[in-house]
């Protein structure tokens, strides 16, 4: 049992606290939110790593520790609190809902980690503010200081995401297709499963919030390509009073050309990067060189993302044959298919 209101720390910033938050509206389940460096958090538990947002649940011992990563976070919510699910009930869709948070999560943000840290008026807007999401009170010497090293140390973390000038002209070219994708699917459907959000809406939205809501560079490109996907983007903050009901999915013999056309970008940019990343993390080469899109791709291999395709390919490998076949019918031709083949 998780006792509630869920307590966590985050910060208005942080593209994967605003996933959980809108998520924690939406399945109504009360919460506590705490800002990262706020002393409502100074003694509380330390992650492993440190990542936001961190929820502080009890542990198999009872004992409250600190929890990190999204994705098994709305899994365990799912068991935990069964009103008005995330995960669609249909395994088949369910994966489909599974690859799509994977790739709002792991794809499209390195789409806002470079658009963030990569232009000026991006990194004058983000650094200037970011400091002042723990404290409003900060004095112009600490905010200065503060402004300076927050900027240096996330501009360094580019080459960790896959941001350089190589991989810019692949990631904006990638970022611009998605608005397109989203605002045709759009024209049909509330959300990307239907009309009723999935676990892979609330991983887009959380991006998006930067990508369409905060940051001047992606902001005006998402605007003038798609003010469906811009609204889409706000609208999702609260979805506290939709009444949702099982019909609102997507069935699996029913999915929509729109949909398999996203899946396809998926296949197209993040299918080859996972099975590259995977490769160079086996071999311990220090760089990952391939080609995504027709294009060179050059980063730093990455072991969460390693960790991510693994996660996929056993949730794949869990199917019961007939679901795996659903699956497959629908990955066909988009790509993603060689993430699963044997």
């Amino acid at each position: 049992m998780i006792p509630t209101p869920l307590e966590l720390m985050g910060a208005p910033g942080s593209p994967y606290t605003r996933k959980m938050l809108a998520l924690l509206r939406y399945r109504r389940i009360p919460y506590r939110l705490a800002i990262q460096g706020s002393p409502e958090v100074a003694n509380r538990p330390q992650a492993k790593v440190a990542l936001l947002p961190t929820f502080f649940l009890p542990g198999d011992d009872g004992n409250i520790e600190a929890v990190t990563d999204s994705t098994p976070l709305i899994r365990r919510f799912e068991a935990a609190f069964p009103e008005r699910p995330v995960v669609p009930p249909d395994p088949v869709m369910a994966f489909v809902d599974e690859l799509l948070e994977d790739f709002g999560d792991e794809w499209l943000t390195k789409a806002m980690f470079h658009y963030r840290w990569t232009y000026d008026a991006d990194i004058e807007k983000a650094s200037s503010v970011l400091p002042l999401w723990r404290d409003v009170r900060l004095p112009e010497e600490g905010h200065a200081r503060f402004k300076a090293g927050i900027a240096e140390r996330q501009i360094e973390r580019l080459r960790v995401v896959g941001s350089n000038p190589i991989t810019l002209p692949v990631i904006e070219a990638s970022y611009r297709r998605i608005l397109g994708l989203m605002d045709a699917h759009f024209r049909g459907q509330s959300f990307l499963l239907g009309g009723r959000p999935g676990s892979s809406d609330f991983a887009f939205h959380g991006q998006l919030t930067a990508l369409a809501g905060f940051d001047p560079t992606p902001a005006a490109i998402t605007l003038a390509a798609s003010p469906r996907v811009y609204a889409w983007v706000e609208r999702n903050e609260d979805l506290s009073g939709m009444e949702p009901s099982d019909a609102d999915w997507i069935r699996s013999d029913g999915v929509p050309q729109s949909l398999l056309e996203l899946l396809g970008e998926v296949g197209r940019v993040y299918a080859p990067f996972l099975l590259a990343n995977s490769a160079a993390l086996a071999s311990g080469a220090p760089e990952l060189k391939t080609t995504i899109d027709g294009a060179p791709w050059v980063q730093t291999p990455f072991p969460y993302q390693g960790k991510c395709l693994a996660w996929l390919r056993n949730s794949y490998a869990a199917l019961e044959p007939q679901a795996r076949e659903g699956v497959d019918r629908i990955l066909a031709g988009t790509g993603c298919e060689v993430l699963f083949a044997s």
